[in-house]
């Protein structure tokens, strides 16, 4: 059954049939369409739009569609053009004319425009849980590390000491923002279009108010011509999206480099680690790989539907039929992702004695050796030159500054003491930066305990 047929004569070609069918992606929103087709159903019945007895058994027949559908004794037939040519056609099938009554005052315009909207409204709340899933595993085991010093790096170079608790928090907060925008995000997609029609709304008196309070919206569309060519809500999420993936490959890129034997920061699970078809020694991150290269994929996504976009008149045109499949292959990409990590991150062992031995040999408190000059009145652009002395003095002897003996300070700067050696002590650096957002395990704390109560907020 064509919803349009009656325009037209003869059969379409099979060709254009394969272009345009979309059931073979929006059948995933049967559910919403359904629970859509209720709320305007009950609407119609009660405005007297259609009688109240059509509108009982329009509601009854699509409550058994859903539930059939869920139960498996109803399956979703695939030669139909698209979900509401299925719901329709099944519903006039089970209750008679009365069915034919259910699309009165509506276009799969605007009909589609509320499916996809309840649609990713459902997503974006198992998005926000996944994500708070893998924060909440990374707030564990960086309570676990708060003591354990590691090199921080900058431009791949070691640079100063932190703990891999600050490390991982540094994750946890990159995720706590993303959860923020997906929340935003759902804020302005449940925007109910309903009611807009084809374009230009409809003649018909209906309570739009009345279908956004039934399916729990926050508001309705202002203007109809919008509110069936809007994607906005879509390419937002999508962009959103993006950014998650990017904060999941960040991360994903560590994990890459800390399995390395040059590094040997961390050991995944056997059950998230794959092996070589002729190396037998291979025990390869090829999760976090997968992470890391199905970014691009999400980008693509959304560059897809910015381009769809771009240069559509308004109102509704066939091109935005392409919005979902790209939402639906970034969904379901951020969504795998998220649901891998969060088990990779609990099952990962860190290997702190290797983080503290590579931490000791970068120099990376040369910082605060300077510091500790400066605190003996040293001017620090003097201090940093003679901190680099050393250095260069360690790196010829093949020795720390941790071992370096007294005689060596002093022979570049008799401001030094017995009490060098406390303040380049790497655990010492850690601790006494305590400033609010800095590495000291009591600071650390402070931002576990901070992004635990947003977690459950």
């Amino acid at each position: 059954m064509k919803l349009w047929a009656g325009r037209m004569s003869g059969e379409v070609d099979e060709r254009l049939n394969a272009l345009n069918a979309s059931i073979g992606f929006d059948s995933r929103m049967a559910k919403q369409d359904i629970l859509g087709s209720i709320a305007h159903a009950t609407m119609l019945g009660e405005t007297g739009v259609v009688s109240a007895a059509d509108s009982a058994k329009i509601v009854a027949g699509l409550q058994g569609i859903l539930a059939d559908l869920e139960s498996g004794a109803l399956e979703i037939d695939m030669t139909c053009e698209d979900i509401h040519t299925f719901v329709e056609g099944e519903l006039t099938r089970r209750i008679g004319d009365a069915g034919k009554k259910l699309h009165t005052g509506r276009s799969r315009n605007d009909q589609v425009a509320l499916d996809i909207r309840m649609y990713l409204s459902d997503q974006i709340d198992a998005l926000v849980a996944r994500a708070k899933a893998l924060a909440a595993a990374l707030c564990d085991v960086a309570e676990a590390h708060l003591h354990d010093v590691m090199p921080g790096y900058t431009h791949l170079q070691r640079a100063q000491p932190v703990t891999l608790a600050h490390e991982l928090m540094a994750y946890v907060q990159m995720l706590l923002r993303d959860i923020d925008r997906l929340r935003d995000c759902r804020r302005r997609t449940r925007v109910m279009p309903l009611g807009s029609g084809a374009l230009a709304g409809t003649t018909y008196p209906l309570d739009r108010q009345r279908v956004c309070e039934l399916l729990g919206f926050g508001g309705v569309t202002a203007n109809s011509i919008d509110g069936v060519s809007d994607r906005d809500f879509a390419l937002e999420l999508l962009a959103d999206l993006s950014i998650l993936m990017m904060h999941l490959s960040r991360f994903s890129e560590e994990i890459c480099l800390w399995c390395s034997w040059e590094f040997r920061f961390v050991t995944l699970d056997d059950r998230f680690s794959t092996g070589s078809s002729i190396m037998p020694q291979k025990k390869n991150p090829d999760l976090t790989e997968l992470v890391r290269g199905k970014t691009g994929r999400v980008y693509g996504d959304l560059m897809a539907l910015l381009t769809a976009m771009k240069a559509l008149p308004l109102a509704y045109n066939k091109d935005m039929q392409e919005d979902k499949e790209a939402l639906f292959d970034a969904l379901d990409t951020a969504q795998l992702c998220l649901e891998v990590l969060e088990p990779m991150v609990r099952t990962a062992t860190f290997h702190a004695g290797n983080m503290r031995a590579a931490a000791a040999a970068g120099f990376i408190n040369a910082t605060d050796c300077a510091d500790y000059l400066v605190g003996k009145g040293v001017p620090f652009r003097d201090a940093y030159g003679i901190t680099g002395q050393l250095v260069r003095t360690c790196i010829e002897r093949g020795t720390t500054l941790e071992a370096l003996p007294l005689e060596a300070y002093r022979a570049v700067s008799p401001a030094f003491d017995e009490g060098v050696y406390a303040a380049i002590d790497l655990l010492n650096c850690v601790e006494r930066r305590s400033l609010p957002g800095g590495p000291a395990p009591s600071a650390v704390a402070r931002q576990i305990a901070d992004a635990r109560a947003q977690l459950a907020d």
